[in-house]
């Protein structure tokens, strides 16, 4: 049976100690904290997890260790797909496609390093898939680093036709493209899952099959009851729709490391070192720290009220 790769699916942060080391007491923390917040899969090793700045050894070792952590309370999706030459991500790919995982995702611009176009993108693919176990599920995922390579309707196609593919995290952050994806699935079991806050709650009432967008990390718990309640016609789900969305725009101002600010405040983590975020938040961002104020205030808001709704 093909394995459904979808739901809320947090684009998991990797936890340092301030010396620079993975923390894995924090990671087993912040599994836990995932799961009882609403994720169905979890997305390992990816650009939220700082994957550009991991080495291989450390892709290897994080993906293990979050399939270990699940222990089969939720899917458990890695990537980890970052090289330039060919012999490079085989390399990479295959030592990912042993570590447990449910699905191994592919980058789209790896596909296309070089960003000439759909032959260069099938021949990789042809390649890749020549590589991996062909009982391993596969997903695709358009990060944005080191550019955003959105897929062709033809590229799409020729991904769900292969068999292989069960899930997209989708970064067109434009809604008409994600219907379109939706109807080129249909019901080959190729799920789209939107990842951008603006369009999160319309996206699933066009199909989209869940939530990969960064704020997962700050409130999944809320785009959980959104995702069971998009179509409601309702006060709160408009409410929530909005405020997850502006919530949302604090991104630019200095993710991941605003979101270990976040996991520092909440006790999962002890320190919010981060490879990526090198610098102070507060001191380049202004007011960044009173605007994590509004959205945690507001997210004990909206918990309150959902929880107010499920008692009545």
């Amino acid at each position: 049976m093909k394995i459904e790769a979808q739901g809320i699916v947090p684009v998991m942060l990797t936890p340092f100690t301030s010396d620079n080391r993975i923390d894995w007491e924090g990671l087993e923390r912040l599994v836990d904290w995932y799961i009882a917040n609403g994720a169905d899969t979890l997305f390992a090793v990816c650009q939220s997890s700082e994957m550009q700045k991991l080495s291989l050894e450390e892709r290897v070792e994080l993906s293990k260790k979050v399939v270990s952590l699940a222990a089969g309370r939720v899917r458990v999706i890695s990537s980890g797909h970052i090289s330039e030459s060919r012999d490079d991500q085989r390399a990479e790919l295959v030592a990912m496609a042993e570590t447990g995982i449910d699905a191994l995702v592919l980058v789209s611009n790896r596909l296309d390093t070089s960003n000439t176009g759909t032959e260069a993108f099938r021949s990789s693919l042809d390649a890749i898939l020549s590589w991996l176990p062909s009982e391993l599920a596969l997903g695709l995922y358009e990060c944005p680093a080191p550019y955003r390579r959105l897929l062709s309707d033809d590229e799409f196609k020729f991904c769900r036709d292969t068999g292989r593919f069960v899930t997209l995290k989708d970064v067109s952050c434009d809604l008409e493209t994600v219907k379109r994806r939706v109807a080129l699935s249909g019901d080959s079991g190729f799920a789209i899952v939107n990842a951008n806050a603006a369009i999160a709650a319309a996206a699933m009432r066009a199909g989209s099959k869940g939530f990969s967008g960064v704020f997962t990390n700050i409130h999944p718990d809320l785009y959980a009851w959104l995702y069971k309640h998009a179509s409601d016609d309702s006060d709160l789900r408009r409410e929530l729709e909005t405020f997850l969305a502006l919530a949302a725009m604090a991104e630019p101002m200095g993710y991941p490391g605003l979101a270990k600010v976040w996991h520092k405040r909440l006790g999962t983590f002890e320190s919010e070192y981060s490879r990526v975020t090198d610098y102070d938040i507060a001191e380049r961002h202004w007011a960044v720290m009173d605007l994590l104020d509004h959205i945690q205030q507001g997210t004990a808001r909206f918990r309150d009220r959902i929880k107010q709704c499920l008692s009545e």
